[in-house]
């Protein structure tokens, strides 16, 4: 029998001090559901109170119709996996229900530990194009459904 290695430890283990997280998070099955008013309200409301209670930083963010990208610093006593898990379950909330009894959200997440500002620029530059390469608006400015909640580094 192959011995294989263990599981590699999740990044919010291996860098402390307060990294930044490009996090991007999926509905089940790619189902189109939050790219939505409530959806867009629920997740400002979740990043302001992160940030008032317990000293989280949600920066920028798209919110697009079956998946979301944000950028996030924690402190370090708290785990990223678990804030994300706590958060997927409050946008849950403000969802309708489908009727079909299927899970919102697919498992798990990405995420991506940013070392520079330059990395925070140029991974925004990107995901904010993404509802105009995905022909929901012609001019990135257009969609309503992004903004920033804590502004983490200052262009």
């Amino acid at each position: 029998m192959t011995k294989f290695p263990r599981v590699p430890r999740r990044l919010d283990i291996i860098f402390s001090r307060n990294p930044l997280y490009f996090v991007t998070c999926c509905t089940y099955r790619r189902r189109p559901r939050l790219a939505n008013d409530p959806v867009h309200e629920a997740f400002v409301r979740f990043g302001k109170l992160a940030q008032n209670d317990f000293g989280i930083a949600v920066g920028r963010y798209v919110i697009l119709p079956d998946h979301l990208h944000f950028f996030v610093a924690l402190p370090d006593d708290i785990r990223l996996g678990g804030w994300v898990g706590t958060f997927k379950r409050v946008l849950t909330r403000s969802l309708e229900s489908s009727g079909s009894g299927d899970p919102i959200w697919q498992r798990g997440f990405f995420d991506h530990v940013l070392r520079s500002q330059e990395s925070y620029s140029e991974k925004w530059n990107y995901v904010r194009e993404n509802p105009v390469r995905a022909g929901l608006v012609k001019n990135a400015d257009d969609w309503p459904f992004c903004g920033e909640i804590v502004n983490i580094y200052f262009d």
